[in-house]
């Protein structure tokens, strides 16, 4: 790379994971939120991260949709760090600007400029549900990364919200117009949820959750238990969009829906939540790993169902008895040491050393919210807490991660039936000394902060665990 071309890479494209955990701290984490009844505009929210400032802990910046019923959901940057290995694309010219933040329900795309307010960013270009359709043939976009060839899009629909087949959808680096379907060969894949790479072995994997007819009215349990969600892993060539080989997890293994691969590229691995077993009501985690010229998975972590009074159960639990963990998102440290993983039906977060991949070890774990326990976050102790951790983002640095309360609007009703609130809570840990999670008691916006809206997905300025890939070790 030239020095002039160096000169205008963005600061905040690091080469490898150690230079991102040694740039400076987040000032602000941007969060979705969403009116679940569609009468009001979703909202792009900042908080401030910066301890020293008035607004830490508080909404400092608030930006509404232009339209309603979007249900924003994830979103995500249109560059991170894998771009400086791209840069013959754009000679130094592309930044971590701009938000993307598709609506699950509207299957609109709605696109954010940072850069002259960051708290406030400006709105720039709406990619409307049709474009989506006639150009790629999806909708009900989901997750986002920025790519070799563009900005890749997970989409759970097929065109104008058709039960798909799901996939991936690639948008045009600069101007944001959806180009193409990513897929060239799809082999046996239907389902689709989250998507993600090894960039540097040529591998994309994608995982399953269910079309838009099994999951906008709630979680259907004639089809859960009928085993008919997501359950397996998919392997493809990055490069030629051609479906490679499916892993299956095992049929009672339902929903497989967040992937981690291991930050450092030289890697071929990473983790894979599954929400709910439909054996036990256990969730899991699972390690995908090369094997040879073939890849395999196995089970690293099982957590268990929590026994619980019927009578303490929504309608959707009660013949069972126990609160299923449900794990919904899991998220892995910029060093790949430490794994996070959600329970958003019990109430916990829990943290893993996975300095072995193959053999996590539990090593926190704090309690908020859960379906039967309601606990408390401690800048409130007078306050039961709906949700759950479900959303989690991870600092680069390892030592601050965030989480919302809220799954999925229809989702949320089903678990949570008298209200899921809204509020994000910020842990601290020291990767130094082993891990150990503490609530942050001065950082609890909640409810009435939030409008009425429900929080969802959180980003980091500069980059954070869940976004970002790296092309050097």
């Amino acid at each position: 790379m030239s020095s002039s071309s160096h000169h205008h890479t963005d600061p905040t494209f690091y080469r490898t994971p150690a230079e991102a955990i040694a740039a400076p701290a987040e000032k602000l984490a941007y969060v979705v939120a969403f009116d679940r009844g569609a009468q009001r505009p979703d909202a792009l929210t900042a908080i401030g991260t910066d301890p020293e400032s008035d607004g830490y802990g508080r909404v400092v910046g608030w930006t509404d949709l232009p339209t309603r019923g979007d249900e924003l959901h994830h979103f995500g940057w249109n560059a991170c760090s894998s771009s400086i290995a791209h840069a013959e694309h754009h000679a130094g010219g592309l930044h971590r600007r701009y938000l993307l933040l598709p609506g699950l329900r509207s299957s609109r795309i709605h696109v954010y400029d940072t850069h002259a307010d960051p708290a406030r960013p400006a709105l720039v270009r709406t990619i409307e549900a049709a474009e989506l359709a006639e150009r790629a043939g999806y909708s009900r976009p989901h997750t986002l990364h920025c790519g070799p060839t563009g900005i890749y899009l997970s989409c759970l629909g097929g065109a104008n919200g058709s039960d798909g087949p799901g996939g991936i959808a690639v948008l045009d680096h600069d101007t944001f117009d959806v180009v193409r379907a990513w897929e060239t060969d799809r082999g046996p894949q239907h389902l689709a949820y989250d998507a993600w790479w090894h960039l540097n072995h040529n591998t994309l994997i994608t995982s399953e959750w269910g079309t838009p007819s099994m999951i906008e009215d709630g979680l259907n349990p004639e089809l859960l238990l009928g085993n008919q969600y997501g359950h397996a892993l998919h392997f493809w060539d990055l490069d030629a969009g051609r479906h490679v080989q499916r892993v299956d997890l095992g049929a009672e293994h339902q929903m497989v829906l967040e992937l981690r691969p291991a930050h450092n590229p030289d890697a071929t691995w990473g983790f894979a939540g599954v929400v709910v077993s439909t054996a036990d009501l256990s969730a899991s985690v699972w390690r995908w790993y090369r094997d040879g010229d073939r890849w395999n998975a196995e089970k690293v972590i099982t957590i268990p169902a929590e026994p619980a009074d019927p009578e303490d159960l929504p309608p959707a639990l009660k013949p069972f008895g126990a609160v299923p963990p449900l794990v919904t998102d899991i998220a892995l440290s910029v060093d790949d040491r430490f794994l996070y993983v959600s329970c958003w039906g019990t109430g916990e977060l829990k943290q893993y050393d996975v300095s072995d991949p193959s053999q996590p070890r539990e090593v926190g774990s704090v309690r908020l919210g859960g379906i039967t326990r309601r606990t408390p976050h401690p800048a409130a102790p007078d306050e039961a807490l709906s949700g759950g951790p479900q959303m989690v983002e991870v600092s680069r640095d390892g030592r601050r991660i965030y989480l919302s309360n809220s799954l999925y609007g229809s989702w949320d009703d089903q678990f949570y039936p008298d209200g899921v609130g809204a509020w994000l809570a910020k842990l601290d840990t020291d990767p130094d000394a082993g891990g150990g999670l503490t609530p942050d008691p001065r950082f609890f916006p909640r409810g009435a902060e939030f409008h009425g809206l429900r929080v969802h997905q959180v980003r980091l300025q500069g980059g954070d665990a869940s976004s970002d890939s790296y092309c050097f070790a």
